[in-house]
């Protein structure tokens, strides 16, 4: 194999005197896609910093290949020392690099190119970082929450746009979907150390539970073993004292070995469960023809929906489709401009908001959990001390004093699940729930929502939490129509024909002002000026891509080849067919549109 282009060897970093990072590695080839997982806390980020030199480590080596490419996503980018956004992203280019994909980038990501820095959301900056990532397209790209702040649509997009892009990847993400379509390689950050399997993220629980597994057979071999060493320095012939004296120095080390696999055991899980009210009558909410508008924009127009006790009902869409908006509908939380909408009966309803709005930062931990009444939480109808209860939410207990203000994203996240889980209810209402969560939270959050026996209200744009949880999908058609669908994502997708798209609304802006400039074109005769961004990358890109399903071509009909599979399975070939077929008319689009922007560039003078 060839040498890697970056390679991290035992990586050591303590913070505050702690160890977060004891002979840590990571190696990137070319051509690599990895998912970096672990724990919220667990140094996944700081490693990535390393690797990207941001940050020094106490200790370890770092290789990286002379004349290697690399660009870093950081979770919080900072554009303040630019006047545009497109001044921002046209910096990451270095000489060579073709400048044309910072605007088509920008503009892909709903950006013009043109805003302010300081003007701009979270998420536009993030959409704006992610470009200037991706523009320069590096050899290695280091991605931390590439998908944090980003619609469907965005991360839909996204993963077209790196599954196209021929840089080795290193990929942070709480995204499970996500990394199951875009990594083939995990290297797991666990109590410092970093393990790498090469069987996919799709396998990476399976291979983790068969590392714990382990782990507490040796532990138990090394038990067994330390009692038989007692046993034998109790019983054995006094005699022999030298042998008897090397034997107690070896018991010696058997139990300073059995100490340091004590304090190395896998953190301890979340213990979380949802406390449960009475139940709520058979109807939870009946919404009829209901319409809402704000400054002349249909948000949701003549909806209807009876929501049942026991539903999960899924509500998903673009950003600025109004997914909140219906839900504060449906709650009681807005008055409808018509139409109208009934609760049930006997509602315990709880909410978990997605902007952590609830959480005052100048409040200290426990009195978050206590409402600053002593040292007890309630808990249903129970008390619990407020350690214990922060315990079974990975809280240690020297953090009952800490503001809120200094709590990561991850643990803000498990604080507010804290706060609503104690509550009894009947009616769980979440707004983007998942956000900052790691993977075993984001697991056993879906458990508990799976064993919960209330209704469940849940806007998300996680693909697979959906999928799992979801009894209907509720979808954002665009002018205000609320489309009902059987099922999670996935299904939504299989009845629709396709998944969520950009809001409507923002297309016919680009429609209109392309309508407008054609407009002003046809006073003087039609002159091509050249290859617009667009065109430019599909030139760059499209070769890939048909490479990619002419794959997928030859897989098809090597199984159609077979004689017997009509008889064995017709399903089976029929679908084969079917899928033949539609990526064969695929390649004819993609061969066709290549060679028109190829004799097109030709007339430029362009290539």
């Amino acid at each position: 194999m060839a040498p890697p282009l970056l390679h991290l060897q035992d990586i050591h970093l303590a913070i505050g005197g702690q160890a977060l990072l004891a002979g840590a590695e990571l190696a990137v080839h070319e051509g690599d896609s990895i998912a970096l997982v672990g724990r919220n806390g667990s140094g996944k980020s700081t490693l990535l910093k390393i690797a990207a030199a941001i940050v020094e480590p106490d200790g370890g080596d770092r290789f990286f290949q002379p004349g290697t490419t690399l660009r870093y996503l950081p979770q919080e980018p900072d554009l303040t020392a630019f006047d545009t956004v497109l001044d921002y992203v046209e910096e990451g280019l270095a000489p060579g690099d073709a400048h044309y994909r910072a605007q088509y980038l920008l503009e892909e990501l709903g950006l013009t190119g043109k805003e302010n820095p300081s003007d701009i959301s979270g998420g536009e900056a993030r959409r704006a970082a992610i470009a200037r990532v991706l523009a320069p397209e590096p050899d290695i790209l280091l991605l931390d929450e590439p998908t944090n702040h980003l619609d469907l649509p965005a991360i839909e997009w996204l993963e077209s746009e790196l599954k196209l892009i021929r840089s080795a990847k290193v990929i942070i993400s709480h995204d499970r979907r996500f990394l199951e379509n875009l990594t083939r390689n995990v290297v797991w950050i666990d109590r410092g150390t970093a393990r790498r399997s090469n069987r996919g993220f799709a396998n990476f629980e399976a291979w983790r539970d068969e590392v714990f597994e382990q782990e507490q057979i040796e532990e138990q071999k090394l038990k067994q073993k330390i009692l038989a060493e007692e046993d034998w320095i109790r019983y054995g012939v006094t005699a022999r004292r030298k042998r008897n004296v090397r034997r107690l120095g070896e018991l010696g080390a058997l139990r300073e070995k059995k100490q340091h696999m004590a304090q190395n055991r896998p953190q301890g899980d979340v213990k979380m469960s949802a406390t449960e009210g009475e139940n709520s009558g058979k109807s939870v909410i009946k919404a009829r023809n209901i319409s809402k508008s704000f400054d002349g924009r249909t948000i949701v127009k003549d909806f209807s929906m009876e929501i049942l006790r026991g539903d999960r009902i899924g509500i998903v869409g673009p950003n600025g489709a109004g997914k909140s908006t219906l839900i504060n509908l449906l709650t009681d939380g807005l008055v409808p401009d018509s139409g109208s909408v009934k609760l049930g009966t006997n509602l315990q309803m709880v909410t978990l908001d997605q902007k952590r709005e609830s959480l005052n930062p100048d409040w200290t931990l426990k009195e978050a959990l206590t409402t600053h009444d002593g040292d007890m939480v309630q808990v249903g109808d129970s008390s619990r001390h407020v350690v214990g209860y922060m315990k079974d939410f990975l809280f240690r207990p020297e953090q009952a004093r800490s503001p809120i203000s200094v709590l990561s994203g991850g643990e803000r996240g498990r604080l507010m699940l804290a706060r609503a889980l104690a509550k009894p209810s009947n009616f769980l209402v979440l707004d983007e729930p998942t956000n900052d969560l790691d993977l075993e939270t984001l697991d056993l959050l879906q458990e508990v929502i799976d064993d919960y026996s209330g209704t469940v209200l849940l806007v998300s744009h996680d693909r697979d939490f959906l999928d799992r949880l979801c009894t209907t999908t509720l979808y954002a058609e665009g002018d205000g129509r609320w489309t009902e669908y059987a099922g999670g994502y996935t299904d939504m997708i299989a009845q629709r024909g396709s998944g969520v798209t950009a809001r409507k609304a923002a297309k016919k802006e680009k429609a209109s002002k392309a309508q407008s400039t054609s407009t002003e074109e046809t006073s003087a005769p039609r002159q091509q000026k050249g290859l617009t961004f667009k065109d430019k990358h599909l030139l760059e890109t499209l070769p890939a891509k048909m490479d990619d399903i002419q794959g997928k071509i030859d897989r098809l009909r090597a199984r159609l080849e077979d004689p017997d599979l009509f008889s064995k399975d017709p399903e089976t070939f029929n679908k084969a067919a079917k899928a033949l077929e539609a990526q064969e008319e695929l390649l004819a689009k993609a061969e066709e549109k290549w060679l028109e922007l190829e004799i097109l560039q030709e007339e430029l003078g362009e290539s």
